[in-house]
């Protein structure tokens, strides 16, 4: 096919689906404006940047803005809490909303809607005022859990200077703010398995756990295979919220609540190294994109059935 005949059949197209390209117009320019233009900016990586030089003007640095992050001495631990904290994001996530998911899934029509309020309502709030909410259960000074501990005859524990509880801390409150939002996920994939399958199930006699095991949590595979491979690309991009605002900053706590955008977020406000957190950023998503083509892969050669493409 030669050019004419490809710019009238692409023509056609267009007058054809004219109503459907200008419903996406407004999407494509929202991600061209914030998601591709942008882009130009990564030059800023291999640069010390000045502002009165510019972007184009300022000195070329090549690789010195990434050595500057990776001979640090901070360099593995943030790498560590970044990829460990993310990968039992991922795991707690998925075991605990699609358990949920199911358990919505047999409950009484009736109390749905305020199941679904309660699961969801968490994901609306903001770090910061959830860090509030935090800091009333954890301040050493007055927090509930403090004189709850004194109640009992127990010392109160100093939380925000002791490193070794926030772990814990934080994935609970992880869990407690973003798994409503998955679990209505994956029961909106519920509600969609045609229910034939369930018929031909009880006439067969299968009792609820059966059901629930061949039926809903298979069928539910694709879409929690779906999910588990964006959820991987974003494995070195740390929640900055819930990092910085939920343990306050607070430097006594920095061996397991520093993560790379915590850290890249600090060095900037210190030293005013853009080019450092430009080439930070770089390296987070480069990463990213390997990761979920390689679990793309890997899925794909298990089942390609439920690969993304």
């Amino acid at each position: 096919m030669n050019s004419t005949n490809r710019f009238r059949a692409g023509w056609r197209r267009w007058n054809k689906n004219r109503q459907l390209f200008i419903l996406t117009l407004p999407a494509i320019l929202f991600k061209l404006v914030f998601n591709y233009l942008p882009l130009i900016g990564l030059v800023i990586a291999f640069k010390n940047y000045n502002y009165a030089k510019g972007l184009l003007g300022s000195d070329w640095v090549g690789w010195d803005n990434f050595k500057f992050f990776f001979t640090s001495d901070n360099a593995f631990r943030i790498t560590r809490n970044t990829i460990l904290y993310n990968a039992a994001f991922i795991v707690l996530t998925i075991l605990i909303a699609v358990t949920l998911a199911v358990l919505m899934n047999e409950i009484n029509r009736r109390w749905l809607k305020l199941h679904q309020t309660v699961l969801i309502l968490p994901y609306f709030l903001s770090w910061v005022v959830i860090s509030y909410v935090t800091l009333g259960f954890f301040d050493q000074s007055s927090g509930y859990l403090n004189e709850l501990l004194v109640r009992f005859g127990y010392d109160p524990v100093k939380w925000y200077q002791e490193s070794k509880y926030w772990p814990f801390i934080l994935v609970l409150v992880k869990l407690w703010k973003m798994v409503g939002f998955s679990t209505l996920i994956y029961y909106a994939g519920i509600i969609g398995i045609d229910t034939s399958y369930y018929e031909a199930a009880r006439i067969d006699g299968a009792n609820k756990w059966q059901i629930i095991t061949r039926i809903t949590v298979p069928l539910l595979v694709p879409l929690i295979v779906i999910l588990f491979i964006v959820d991987v690309g974003n494995i070195f991009r740390a929640d900055f919220g819930l990092f910085y605002f939920i343990p306050n900053d607070t430097s006594f706590l920095y061996g397991t609540t520093d993560v790379i955008d915590t850290y890249v977020y600090r060095s900037l406000r210190v030293v005013g190294n853009i080019g450092m957190s430009t080439a930070i950023g770089l390296y987070q998503s480069i990463v990213g994109l390997v990761l979920v083509l390689t679990a793309n892969a890997i899925i794909k050669k298990v089942n390609s059935d439920n690969a993304l493409w």
